[in-house]
């Protein structure tokens, strides 16, 4: 059947196609500046929005907030006018496309917390007009797209697919990999009419290298949760793996290492102090909650959940027992160094980092943490952990090592001197393998 286009939408498809339509990004982090930065290569005028005046103030200025986004990448767009930013909200009616890249955080009860996504939308249905397109790109459960955000922007009159169009393409932003980037991942599109994913399919051909086209919203929005899914519980069940071998006197390491080398049938993930970043420790929980609404029960997720929830209470009592072995008292009185905030490797994001409810876990147990993290200078902006925020990390000194009772490597990134580092503690309670990685051996590293 051939759909009739109206003609606001082949006005769209025109500038999309010829680079000239205006793109919006919504949320300025560490999805939405990757994002603008790649649209403004492209030579597609971006115009950013985030209610951080020091994130707007910096985009201005030409400068990168964001550790692995170089600030040279940023600097000529701000200066050839690619890339411009505001806090207005009443100028999201100016650009063609809107890209929604906002926080979609869980509640105190583990059910999803969309007020970012209605609050963006709500502010977008204000300045609506003819023949915008909107794509949301926060993970979130199927159905969100549908049933939560057209009804706010249909509230105005105008209608999704006809006057203005709708779709839902989730990011797949890894921080920090230098080999998947923005511009090098394909981009899932779904959309609930032709017209709109069509567009958006459109869109992202300028930026990425494949897109793949799904039969709706919600079946986009189905991949990214199960994207996230498939992570959480393979990591949970290494993690579980972790504590059955080390019952058994077995290195879980050397187990996976050992297995990756078979070229079919097993994929190798690996274990840790707990799950942190926007994604995995969450996105697994809307789906568990949208399924309730089908009467369907999710007990393999949720159990993966609280696997994954329970490593830091696991990584403490390794350290605990260590000192009250080695000692006598435990972590009473004790001074801890905790090595890494950041979530991941070689990257300055806390969101979610086990990190931080390690340090809140050592200091409910009569200890003090400081910390080191060559990429966090400053523990800022998290929510959930407000008695570490502004809480500075404690420069490099390996002489100083020395004054601590154990360092607790909670993060791997590449530029600490593990050797060193080693050398100088007392006591090091490894959670990444960082040290076997590095060739480092002790008797004084103890993995947990």
């Amino acid at each position: 059947m051939t759909i009739e286009w109206p003609a606001h939408g082949l006005k769209l498809q025109a500038a999309i196609e010829t680079g000239k339509a205006v793109i919006g990004v919504i949320g300025m982090g560490y999805v939405g500046l990757p994002l603008a930065v790649a649209f403004g290569e492209a030579q597609c005028g971006v115009l950013g929005f985030d209610l951080d005046p020091e994130k707007v103030d910096a985009l201005k200025r030409g400068e990168s907030y964001i550790k692995h986004i170089a600030g040279d990448r940023i600097a000529p767009l701000a200066a050839n006018g690619k890339l411009d930013a505001t806090a207005d909200l009443d100028r999201l009616g100016e650009p063609d496309v809107l890209l929604i890249c906002v926080p979609t955080p869980l509640t105190r009860h583990l059910e999803p917390d969309l007020k970012y996504v209605e609050e963006t939308t709500a502010a977008i249905a204000k300045t609506l007009r003819r023949g915008q397109l909107v794509i949301l790109e926060s993970t979130t459960y199927p159905g969100t797209t549908r049933e939560v955000m057209q009804p706010i922007l249909e509230a105005g009159g105008l209608v999704a697919g006809r006057d203005f169009f709708l779709a839902y393409s989730p990011e797949r932003e890894d921080p920090g990999n230098p080999t998947f980037s923005t511009t090098k991942i394909p981009k899932v599109v779904g959309a609930d009419d032709t017209v709109s994913a069509d567009l958006a399919l459109a869109l992202y051909r300028h930026v990425v290298p494949q897109t793949i086209a799904v039969s709706s919203a919600a079946t986009a929005e189905a991949v990214k949760i199960t994207e996230n899914v498939f992570r959480a519980v393979n990591i949970a069940l290494v993690n579980e793996l972790k504590l059955i071998f080390t019952a058994m006197d077995i290195d879980v390491w050397e187990v996976i290492d050992a297995a990756k080398s078979k070229p079919f049938g097993f994929m190798p993930f690996y274990p840790g102090p707990g799950l942190g970043g926007h994604c995995i420790p969450i996105d697994p929980f809307y789906l568990t909650w949208k399924a309730r609404e089908f009467n369907q029960h999710t007990r393999f997720i949720e159990l993966a959940g609280q696997i994954n929830a329970d490593m830091p209470q696991h990584v403490v009592r390794v350290m605990a027992d260590t000192l009250d072995a080695r000692s006598g008292r435990g972590l009473r009185d004790a001074r801890i160094l905790v090595l890494g905030v950041a979530y991941k490797k070689n990257v300055d994001d806390i969101r979610e980092s086990p990190s931080l409810r390690l340090m809140e876990m050592i200091e409910a147990r009569g200890a003090t943490a400081d910390f080191h993290d060559p990429h966090v200078a400053q523990i800022n902006g998290t929510r959930e952990h407000p008695t570490l925020n502004y809480r500075h990390g404690v420069a490099w000194d390996p002489a100083a090592i020395a004054d601590y009772d154990a360092v607790l490597i909670a993060t791997d990134h590449d530029a600490i001197d593990y050797a060193a580092l080693v050398e100088h503690a007392r006591l090091v309670i490894d959670t990444r393998n960082a040290c076997g990685k590095a060739g480092v051996v002790s008797e004084k590293i103890v993995r947990a």
